[in-house]
């Protein structure tokens, strides 16, 4: 049975965007090397901040967006043995836009 989960406030769910092993030149990185990359896709938001006046302000990312992020920030998270972050949207740097990428 899958697990879903619904993050509260300005919250939101990351999943990692794994980088190439190889490099330009072809040689292989091993993962004792290679640093936990900082892009992910959302894949989770939650509805917002209540605001003073009792209002939700919404959040500027949408489930699907890629986004950078810094690289101690969120807390990690495992959900049906994937590995997730849960962060807020303040610690979100980006949202990134690839030109001639194809959205999918």
């Amino acid at each position: 049975m899958a697990t879903t989960i619904k993050p509260l406030h300005d919250r939101v769910i990351v999943r990692r965007i794994e980088e190439n092993a190889t490099t330009s030149g072809g040689i292989i990185i091993p993962d004792s090397a290679k640093e936990k990359p900082q892009e992910g896709e959302i894949i989770a938001v939650g509805e917002g901040k209540y605001k003073e006046d009792g209002t939700r302000q919404t959040l500027d990312v949408n489930e699907g967006d890629r986004v950078l992020f810094g690289k101690y920030s969120g807390s990690e998270i495992t959900l049906d043995g994937e590995e997730l972050l849960m962060m807020r949207e303040d610690e979100i740097l980006g949202i990134i836009n690839r030109a001639g990428a194809n959205a999918g």
